[in-house]
Parts: structure tokens; C-alpha cells; sequence
């Protein structure tokens, strides 16, 4: 598991790395920022999944299974595979909660969150970003970015090997990145130029758990 390499490099140039899940399928906002998804507390009042990234109470529509987002047939067969064992996954929910959870991730990397990255991160990649807010702490630097919109997101990958449930998203964005010192002044970066960032995201759900929240388990170029 790696951060992605893109996030790294901006991670250098200006402190900015790293890069659960509400929107359409490959759908452009057409102005200005997309609204900041709600936070979503478990029973336990941690954070949880976003609705989209749990393990629905209902089972979904046979319209709904019919209906898959477009994708190549190999992933067709995965998500079929994964709908085989868990009849409650929705692809359409779930590559929407997928966008959900690009921001809040995102966000919680940005503003220094460990624990919420502990919550909705795998431990490896959890514990990527935190090294990074370390360094950036080490340094004295502040972040201050935006996810300006994200422009497409779809299913690349996906794939049921008992008991691990699997899925990819390529997901293209804007970010705006500026980094500041302890003084507060910018020194690299600027909020008016917003940068296009191209990632896959990989999530994972063990189906023979209780546990309904998909996890981040891995993060690449895309």
C-alpha cells in the first residue's frame, strides 16, 4: 500500500498529501465548490461510514442489480461476484459514497485528523497519512486546501476473494493547494489555481463481519 504519487509530489512542493461516500457517476458540478458531505456517527459515536459505504438494512432493487454503472466486463463480473455473496451491495450507492469518502479523507488529512483517518483508512495507509501530517507539523507548515469538485469518478476494479469484497474507483478532481508557514505566510501554492488530481482508490469490506463499513485499503496513481 503507497500514498499516491501524485499526492507525494505535491506533498513536497507544497505539503500536500494524501489525498467513505454524493453524486452521479462521471457527473461535472457544473459551478463553483460541491457541497461538503455531513459527517455520519456510528452507534458508538465514532465517525462512520457515509450511508453509501455501509451495509444496507434492505436489499437492493432487481432493477437496481440490472442497472450496474458502466464498466468493463471484468469488473461487471466482479461487482456481480461480490452482489453474489452480499446481496445488499449497491454499486450505484456505493460509487457514491466513494466520492463522499474522497473528501472526507481528504479533508481529515488536511486539517490534521489522525483519529478520523484511523477510522475510515486501513491502518497502512492510516498511518501513511499520518506520517505525513508529522513531517508537516516537524516543519511548522500549515495547509490550507480545497477540494474544489470532483469531475469523474467510476469503478475500475473489482473482486470477491472470500471474505474480502474489494472495489477500485479512478477518481479525477480539482484541488486548490497552498501551504503556509508558522507565521502564516504562503509559501507555495494558491487558492486560485486549482490543480487536477487523478487517483484510484481501492476500499474493502470484510462480508463475514458485522462491521458495515468499508475501509480504505489502498491508494495509487490513476
Amino acid at each position: 500500500m503507497r500514498v499516491t504519487v501524485e499526492i507525494v509530489i505535491l506533498a513536497l512542493i507544497a505539503a500536500f498529501l494524501g489525498l467513505r461516500l454524493y453524486s452521479v457517476l462521471g457527473r461535472r458540478a457544473e459551478h463553483g465548490e460541491e457541497p461538503v458531505q455531513p459527517r455520519f456517527d456510528t452507534p458508538q459515536g465514532g465517525i462512520g461510514a457515509p450511508p453509501a459505504l455501509r451495509h444496507e438494512d434492505q436489499p437492493v432493487s432487481a432493477s437496481r442489480v440490472r442497472d450496474m454503472p458502466p464498466a468493463l466486463p471484468a469488473v461487471e463480473k466482479g461487482l456481480r461476484d461480490i452482489l453474489a455473496v452480499d446481496r445488499r451491495f449497491d454499486p450505484h450507492a456505493f460509487l457514491d459514497g466513494a466520492r463522499a469518502a474522497y473528501r472526507m479523507i481528504l479533508e481529515a488529512f488536511w486539517r490534521g485528523d489522525r483519529e478520523e483517518l484511523g477510522h475510515l483508512c486501513d491502518r497502512a495507509v492510516a498511518q501513511d497519512f499520518i506520517n505525513a501530517i508529522a513531517q508537516r507539523e516537524a516543519a511548522g507548515e500549515v495547509v490550507d486546501n480545497r477540494l474544489v469538485r470532483i469531475n469523474e469518478a467510476m469503478i475500475v476494479d473489482a473482486a470477491f476473494a472470500a471474505p474480502l469484497a474489494r472495489v477500485s474507483v479512478r477518481i479525477v478532481a480539482d484541488v486548490a493547494a497552498v501551504t503556509r508557514d508558522s507565521q502564516g505566510q504562503v509559501i507555495a501554492g494558491s487558492l486560485d489555481d486549482a490543480v487536477e488530481v487523478r487517483d484510484v482508490w481501492t476500499f474493502v469490506r470484510d462480508v463475514s463481519s458485522p462491521d458495515p463499513d468499508w475501509m480504505l485499503d489502498e491508494t495509487d496513481a490513476g
